[in-house]
């Protein structure tokens, strides 16, 4: 409970160690990459990089399966960035082979991005398959990893991504208030000046942060705090390995429960991530969200709404401090509750 301060060395000290402990987890070198971290939501950290590494006489490529790639086109249109955007439906996974023919078409292409773990329905993209196109074809590759880096092995340079971007309160277990960005150096670099917004420019928040470990603005320094706790905790449980498989464990459990009760999953098996899981709901009960939402609340369990929009569906996470124990309760909950409804 110790109060930093944001201009102290030993407040410093720790964003400087969070910055070189992020690229082991990426896998790269600090020769080649650095890390960026970037006040606000992870939002915020996607934001960054699309309006300050894409200049005005360059395009972006959206990959978009669900609503956070779909929030990139938002940004781009806010910023006013030329983009083109691919869709797919929200059960399936971009295509690389897609990509390759819009890059083939559109020579004016000069990034990609796409989302790794769309939580919309709990898809997990193929990025490398993806990566390895982008970058046969001499372009840049951005990826929003906000709820799978750290969840799920992503080495970075090997599957050619430039830009990945995550959050403190996601796979590392922190809380809310800072994103981070691991960038290559020499495309980082080349981004001086592209900016098109202050409090968000990539590079000049590089630039200060690189010197010290200063920040640029006032930092959230008690997240930063529990981000350094949440680093070390990671290390004790064993690493991405250790923390990947109890995700993944989690949610083959939760899967397995579920279809015993007759409760179907949006996503099949092959794309389906460990981070969280939509399921249909259940054939034959008649209820509202709201109500089995409070039900399992008052019970101390939390879950999402669904976010599909062409069917009826509801969201269960299964990251973060969870165990097979709360997978147990949590399906036992649903199935109280459906059986009360009867």
């Amino acid at each position: 409970m110790f109060d930093h301060c944001t201009w102290d060395d030993d407040y410093k000290k720790i964003t400087q160690e969070i910055r070189r402990e992020l690229l082991e987890l990426a896998h790269v070198d600090e020769k080649e990459y650095t890390a960026v971290l970037m006040q606000g939501s992870g939002t915020f950290g996607v934001e960054s990089v699309l309006t300050s590494v894409i200049g005005s006489g360059e395009k972006l490529l959206i990959a978009a399966n669900g609503a956070y790639g779909e929030r990139m086109e938002d940004i781009a249109k806010h910023a006013g960035i030329d983009y083109a955007i691919y869709h797919e439906h929200y059960n399936q996974v971009p295509k690389a082979e897609v990509i390759r023919d819009m890059l083939e078409k559109d020579q004016k292409i000069t990034h990609v991005a796409m989302v790794h773990s769309e939580t919309t329905s709990g898809i997990l993209n193929d990025i490398e398959a993806v990566g390895k196109v982008v970058k046969e074809m001499g372009r840049v590759f951005i990826v929003d990893a906000m709820s799978s880096f750290a969840g799920v092995d992503i080495p970075v340079k090997d599957w050619g991504i430039d830009f990945i971007i995550s959050s403190a309160n996601k796979c590392i277990q922190g809380v809310p208030g800072f994103s981070f960005i691991i960038a290559n150096r020499k495309l980082l670099e080349e981004s001086k000046g592209k900016a098109r917004s202050l409090s968000l420019d990539l590079y000049d928040q590089w630039k200060t942060m690189e010197v010290d470990g200063k920040w640029r603005f006032t930092s959230p320094t008690h997240v930063v705090l529990a981000f350094a706790q949440a680093l070390k905790e990671l290390k004790e449980e064993g690493g991405i390995p250790a923390r990947s498989r109890r995700y993944k464990e989690n949610n083959e459990l939760l899967i397995k429960r579920m279809e015993e009760m007759g409760i179907h999953t949006y996503i099949d098996r092959e794309h389906q991530g460990p981070i969280i899981t939509t399921f249909f709901y259940p054939e034959n009960y008649n209820f509202k969200f709201s109500d089995m939402y409070n039900y399992i609340k008052d019970r101390g369990y939390a879950i999402y709404p669904g976010k599909v929009t062409e069917a009826e569906t509801f969201r269960i996470g299964n990251i973060g401090e969870i165990y097979k124990e709360d997978i147990i309760k949590v399906t036992d909950l649903i199935g109280e509750f459906l059986e009360s409804t009867k």
